[in-house]
């Protein structure tokens, strides 16, 4: 053996013949399943609702305190910056949205078998796509861009 690693992936067998061990996967070498990648970003989605709603309750609290007030935060809103936080706060809601009713499938025992699983998770990243896209894109229409 010419390196301690290679001590730490040798082992016995059952039938005590000496075996090399798996290296055990890691973030390097082990490909992501698409429900692992959905489940980790519900969860991103799920924070960030909750932060996106501290801007909502500026939003109202201003709204309630005078129009000075209510046009900092509309001057901030339609910054590129207030622009984009609006944008992803939306997709997220669609995303949590559409995962939260693929949850509720799973829970009736719809769509949880190993064949239905990876099409349900990228329908779910693709209506959250579309719905952010047809919600902005109705609203830069009528807004007159």
């Amino acid at each position: 053996m010419n390196d301690v690693r290679d001590a730490l992936h040798v082992a016995k067998a059952s039938d005590g013949s000496t075996i090399r061990r798996p290296l055990s996967p890691h973030i390097g070498i082990y490909r992501w399943p698409v429900t692992m990648a959905a489940s980790i970003l519900n969860r991103i989605t799920g924070v960030a609702l909750s932060v996106g709603t501290l801007l909502l309750v500026w939003w109202l609290v201003a709204a309630a305190s005078g129009p000075d007030a209510f046009a900092l935060v509309q001057e901030f809103l339609h910054s590129p910056l207030g622009l984009l936080l609006l944008v992803g706060w939306t997709a997220a809601l669609f995303y949590h949205l559409f995962a939260g009713l693929r949850h509720l499938a799973w829970d009736m025992g719809l769509g949880f078998a190993k064949p239905g699983l990876n099409p349900i998770s990228w329908a779910v990243f693709g209506a959250a796509g579309v719905a952010t896209l047809l919600v902005w894109g109705v609203a830069y229409a009528r807004l007159g861009g």
